[in-house]
């Protein structure tokens, strides 16, 4: 029965917080498009700093192995948002050789069709935002912390688990907000990067089984996994969304983006606040 209420717990928790994210980001606020971006940033920063660094160092573990920990998480996060674009890079590549040869076969003068799709070719060309699987890997890691969290709430007494799950929902909204943000510009689809947001999202479930199994040895390893889920959302929020807002505009929008960069902060801090409080 404990396990089962686990299962209900985490599932809730973990895909019910994307679809509500969805629901809240990509549907009522979807004509604030152009400020998603700085929400996205915010959120994704507070999530790091406001909850998931203080829980890791309020632990026993020790300072400089969690600083380590972070460092080589935010190494790691660059090396495979490398590995992506490159591998967009790459496939973009063969796709316009494969269709330059697919044009012409015989190799008949093309100026003029160079031409003529020179703007297009130009812009299929831009690179993608980057951050789409450093951020899949970074709610995975949190996902599954949460799990084993929900599985210890829980196993201590179902009314606190129940509380425990609802907490984790309400905090993970405004993080996945931000998260369909990066992935949408990722992947190009609003589905798309609800299910692949989703499928993170039940991770915590794992997690919620590995911790009904294991809860007492798993204690020690929650900082840590904390910890890398946080290099993950400083990294994706450093080096993809805040160098999207880092352009010269007037007075009125760049005051409009700090607004909303400040509002993800807000949001995040006070729903965490809550759930703790509760």
């Amino acid at each position: 029965m404990t396990l089962l209420l686990i299962l209900l717990g985490t599932i809730t928790a973990g895909v019910g917080s994307v679809w509500l994210a969805a629901a809240l980001g990509l549907g009522v606020l979807s004509r604030y498009t152009s400020h998603m971006l700085s929400l996205a940033a915010g959120a994704l920063l507070a999530t790091a700093f406001m909850h998931l660094l203080p829980e890791a160092f309020e632990s026993a573990a020790g300072s400089h192995d969690l600083f380590a920990v972070f460092l080589a998480g935010v190494v790691f996060f660059f090396v495979l948002d490398k590995v992506e674009l490159y591998h967009h890079g790459h496939e973009h590549g063969h796709g316009h050789e494969a269709g330059h040869h697919a044009h012409d076969p015989h190799g008949h003068d093309h100026a003029h069709h160079e031409h003529a799709h020179a703007p297009a070719r130009a812009d299929a060309a831009a690179p993608p935002m980057g951050g789409g699987w450093s951020v899949l890997a970074g709610d995975s890691v949190h996902a599954f912390g949460d799990g084993i969290l929900i599985a210890s709430a829980f196993m201590a007494d179902w009314k606190l688990g129940l509380v425990t799950s609802l907490a984790v929902l309400a905090h993970e909204v405004p993080h996945h907000m931000g998260d369909l943000v990066v992935l949408r510009g990722t992947v190009g689809s609003r589905r798309a990067a609800v299910v692949k947001v989703s499928l993170a999202g039940t991770v915590t479930a794992l997690g919620g089984v590995v911790g009904y199994a294991m809860v007492s040895q798993l204690d020690d390893y929650l900082p840590f996994f904390l910890v890398v889920a946080s290099s993950s959302f400083v990294y994706v929020a450093l080096a993809d969304l805040i160098p999207q807002l880092q352009k010269r505009l007037n007075l009125t929008d760049t005051l409009a983006q700090l607004v909303w960069l400040l509002v993800g902060v807000a949001l995040v801090t006070t729903v965490s606040g809550l759930a703790h409080g509760g």
